[in-house]
C-alpha cells in the first residue's frame, strides 16, 4: 500500500518555523518506516465534515494474525502550539517507538486531524474534534474491529493538552456532530508528554510560551478575562475528581516551552482530589525529549507502551 505524502516545501517549513516556534509542522513518508509495510493501514478515513472540509484519521492495524474480532485501541492527537501540526507527528521520535509497540502487542492505533486554533476557530473546536473522533469509532466499532470498552488517548505538547480535555473534561461541554452527540466515550487511560495543564494557575506561566499572554488569544479565541469560562473548560486539571480515569504525564526537567511545573502542579491537585495521575520525569529532557535524557527515549517507549497495556488488557 502506498503511504507516501506529499511534502511540504523547505521554505514553506522554515517560513512557518519562525512565525511561531510553537507551529511544528511535520511531514514524512510512512513508507519510510518498515513496521508500517506488515500492517494493515487505513489511510485519511474521514471522521465528519465541517464547513464543508473533511477531517480525517489514519488507523495503524496489527498484523493479521495479531488482529482479533475486538481489539484495544488508543487515539493520538498531535501537538504543534494548537495552531499548526499533523497527525503525521505520530512518526516523531517521541512517539513512534511507542506505535510500533502498541502495534505489536495487538493494540490499534488511530492518529487524528482536527481543526487548528486560526481565528475564528478555538482550541474549544479542536477539543470538539477529538470527543468526536473517539465517538466516531465506537459508531463504527464493528467496522474498525474496535473493543467498545478497552480504548484511550495519548499525546504530546497541545496534543498532550488536548488528550488531557478529551479524557477528562465532560463531553456535555464540547457538542460536537449532531450524529454522535449520544455517544459518550469512558477511556481507561490517557498519556500525555509534555503538555499545559491549566489556563486558571499563574503559576505556570512564567518562563514558558505562556508567559506572553497573547497566546491565550488563540487558545480562547480572547484574553482570560474576556473568556473565563472556556479558560476552566480548557483546564484538565481543574476537572481531576476520586473516579478520574488513570493519567500518565511524561515530562522532560529541562522543558523551556511548557515546562514540567505543569505536570507536577497536575500531581498535586491529583493527590488533593484522590485522582491516579502519574508523572515520568525526564531528566536533562527538553520539549519533545531532546538532549541527553534519562530515562532514554526507548525506555520511555517501554514504560509508556506497558502503562497503556496495563489498563486495555
Amino acid at each position: 500500500m502506498n503511504l507516501t505524502r506529499h511534502a511540504t516545501s523547505l521554505w514553506f517549513f522554515s517560513f512557518l518555523f519562525l512565525v511561531s516556534s510553537l507551529t511544528v509542522v511535520y511531514a514524512q513518508k510512512a513508507s519510510d518506516y518498515g513496521f508500517i509495510k506488515g500492517t494493515n493501514f487505513q489511510e485519511d478515513v474521514v471522521y465528519k465534515t465541517v464547513d464543508g472540509k473533511d477531517l480525517v484519521m489514519d488507523v495503524f492495524f496489527p498484523d493479521a494474525d495479531k488482529l482479533k474480532a475486538e481489539n484495544p485501541w488508543m487515539v493520538f492527537v498531535h501537538g504543534g502550539g494548537w495552531a499548526g501540526g499533523h497527525m503525521d507527528n505520530i512518526y516523531r521520535t517521541a512517539f513512534v517507538g511507542t506505535l510500533k509497540k502498541l502495534v505489536e502487542n495487538g493494540v490499534v492505533c488511530v492518529s487524528i486531524d482536527y481543526r487548528l486554533a486560526k481565528a475564528p476557530v478555538t482550541s474549544l473546536e479542536s477539543a470538539i474534534d477529538c470527543k468526536d473522533a473517539a465517538r466516531f469509532l465506537l459508531k463504527h466499532a464493528e467496522d474498525f474491529k474496535l473493543d467498545k470498552e478497552n480504548y484511550g488517548v495519548w499525546g504530546g505538547s497541545a496534543g498532550g493538552h488536548l488528550s488531557l480535555v478529551t479524557a477528562l473534561v465532560p463531553d456535555d461541554y464540547f457538542p460536537g456532530d449532531k450524529e454522535l452527540a449520544q455517544i459518550h466515550p469512558k477511556y481507561k487511560c490517557v498519556v500525555s508528554y509534555y503538555p499545559f495543564t491549566s489556563c486558571l494557575n499563574p503559576d505556570l506561566r512564567p518562563n514558558s510560551v505562556f508567559a506572553d499572554s497573547t497566546l491565550f488569544k488563540r487558545l480562547l479565541g480572547g484574553t482570560l478575562e474576556e473568556k473565563p469560562e472556556l479558560a476552566r473548560l480548557l483546564s484538565p486539571t481543574e476537572f481531576l475528581n476520586s473516579d478520574s480515569l488513570p493519567v500518565l504525564l511524561v515530562h522532560g526537567d529541562s522543558d523551556k516551552t511548557l515546562p514540567i511545573i505543569n505536570s507536577q502542579y497536575m500531581v498535586e491537585v491529583a493527590k488533593e482530589k484522590g485522582a491516579d495521575v502519574e508523572l515520568l520525569t525526564v531528566v536533562n529532557g527538553g520539549h519533545s525529549f531532546s538532549g541527553d535524557i534519562s530515562p532514554s527515549q526507548e525506555e520511555i517507549d517501554e514504560y509508556t507502551t506497558q502503562f497503556i497495556l496495563s489498563h486495555l488488557k
